[in-house]
């Protein structure tokens, strides 16, 4: 199932006396990148929603909030760092006099200082907070994969009609190209006979000469290798497993093949479908660039 990298999902529950709410979104990252932002006393919810998204996505920059609202007293136990409260205490002061400032510290700024005041939970309290926010996270994952896929398929579609159009280009080059060859052909006779006047023209040499020319913008091996290119590409589209890289490769072969062929090309309309295709490929790589 084909998956963007890109998604939003966001759930809100009451549990035990605590409205928690989950919100997650993602953006194209070449790996997996987590970042949770939970409420401060939280913190040790942030490995463990990590670990719950992991198992879901392997490719994007993933961002999830958390807000715990507690609607009923809870249990807690709030500590101060004396000693430390006593060092920035001490510190300020010195700056105060070390630069003239007005020493200016009230209780309120001191306890807003980093690790003054830690606000502590039993593992017991923790487990269940986590089981609370667990709930959440997984319907705001639902919502958030769902979100995913729809629109991986509708990168899905507009990567295959592409594919479509290449393959047509395609076709196109491999009945003009023998053409080219026919086309050649009649010119050096003419241009033989231009230089030879009344004098018989040398057909084996023509036919050599032709057959050196069709050798030299032959694309036949490139067209093949161009069409086994989407072939797989084609197939990964049906896979389970997330095929982003392995479908950046192929377009990056497909486009070889359409510069090798461009390069080969002594025809006008050839190089124009070589442009078209080398058009559509790289449509096709701001596309994959959003798959998983």
């Amino acid at each position: 199932m084909i998956r963007s990298m890109t998604g939003f999902g966001r759930a809100q529950q009451t549990v035990d006396g605590m409205l928690i709410t989950v919100e997650v979104k993602s953006v194209n990252h070449r790996y997996f990148e987590f970042m949770a932002k939970v409420p401060r006393a939280y913190i040790f919810l942030e490995e463990k929603l990590k670990a719950l998204f992991s198992a879901s996505v392997t490719r994007g920059k993933v961002e999830c909030f958390v807000t715990i609202e507690h609607l009923e007293d809870h249990n807690a136990e709030v500590s101060v760092d004396m000693a430390l409260a006593k060092g920035y205490v001490e510190a300020i002061r010195q700056l105060s006099e070390a630069f003239d400032l007005k020493d200016d510290i009230s209780a309120f700024s001191l306890a807003r200082l980093p690790d003054v005041i830690t606000l502590h939970k039993a593992p017991a309290v923790e487990d269940a907070i986590w089981t609370a926010v667990e709930g959440v996270a997984k319907e705001a994952l639902e919502q958030f994969l769902e979100m995913r896929q729809n629109e991986g398929e509708k990168l899905k579609k507009d990567v295959l009609s592409r594919t479509d159009t290449i393959l047509d280009h395609v076709s196109f080059v491999e009945s003009r190209s023998p053409e080219t060859v026919k086309e050649y052909n009649e010119k050096l006779k003419i241009r033989m006979q231009e230089l030879l006047g009344n004098a018989e023209v040398d057909e084996q040499r023509l036919l050599t000469e032709a057959a050196v020319y069709a050798d030299k913008i032959a694309v036949d091996e490139e067209t093949v290798r161009i069409r086994s290119h989407i072939s797989q590409l084609r197939t990964f589209m049906e896979a389970t497993e997330p095929i982003g890289r392995k479908l950046d490769f192929l377009v990056q072969e497909i486009n070889r093949e359409a510069n090798t062929i461009g390069s080969k090309a002594q025809d006008v309309e050839i190089a124009k479908r070589v442009i078209a295709i080398k058009a559509e490929v790289e449509k096709i790589r701001e596309q994959i660039q959003n798959i998983e």
